[in-house]
């Protein structure tokens, strides 16, 4: 196949390896519409993914039918779980899902560790994301463990188009790891004091500055 989609991933550009030359002879493309399953807990993991448009929301669903997101992997980037269960032959411990109409490559499992092994260059790359990764998943433990709720979802709110929000209370709960509940009731809350207003599936922001103040306490 056409190796045009290495464009999107200068690092691997540089690589010679004759592994990895194999490998991005047997990658193909693949595109998936939106709000589509990538992979489910307990399957197993056959190709190594990386993402060339779109953006794919890998989550976490307790028993109890609760989802934290745990990241997003977006244009130039590779899912680090899908790594994790390749390098230890495990299966998949979450589930991931498009968020958009999403352009990928995929390499098959084969083809990934034989250029690993004689890759210096790819492994690099790989472990590169994957501590980036993995501090970003330790700050949202953080956060979850230790964080105030109505903090998180003041600055939440802020880091979100201004004014007027198109969202759910679900959905917002999904990205903060809490219960729906709890994000319905900190709202209404906030609606009490009057710094929104709240209607089906759309928040309008109303005081800016005091969501501000509360978001760095």
């Amino acid at each position: 196949m056409s190796s045009n989609w290495l464009a999107h991933f200068p690092a691997l550009q540089m690589i010679n390896s004759s592994g990895w030359q194999q490998a991005c002879a047997q990658a193909r493309v693949v595109e998936l519409a939106a709000e589509q399953p990538v992979f489910q807990t307990g399957d197993s993991c056959r190709q190594f993914l990386l993402v060339l448009e779109g953006s794919v929301r890998v989550q976490k669903l307790s028993d109890s039918g609760r989802e934290i997101l745990l990241y997003r992997v977006e244009a130039g980037q590779s899912c680090i779980l899908t790594t994790a269960c390749l390098l230890g032959n495990r299966q998949y411990q979450a589930e991931a899902f498009t968020e958009s109409p999403v352009k990928a490559v995929v390499i098959p499992s084969a083809a990934f560790q034989r250029a690993m092994e004689d890759s210096s260059a790819l492994r690099e790359f790989v472990f590169s994301g994957y501590g980036q990764r993995l501090t970003e998943l330790l700050m949202l433990i953080e956060a979850i463990a230790f964080g105030r709720l109505d903090c998180r979802l003041a600055a939440y709110l802020l880091n979100q188009h201004p004014g007027h929000l198109k969202i759910t209370h679900q959905q917002i709960a999904r990205e903060l790891g809490t219960a729906r509940e709890v994000v319905s009731r900190t709202l209404k809350e906030f609606e009490r004091k009057g710094w929104l207003q709240l209607s089906r599936a759309s928040i309008e922001i109303l005081e800016p500055e005091k969501l501000s103040q509360l978001s760095l306490m």
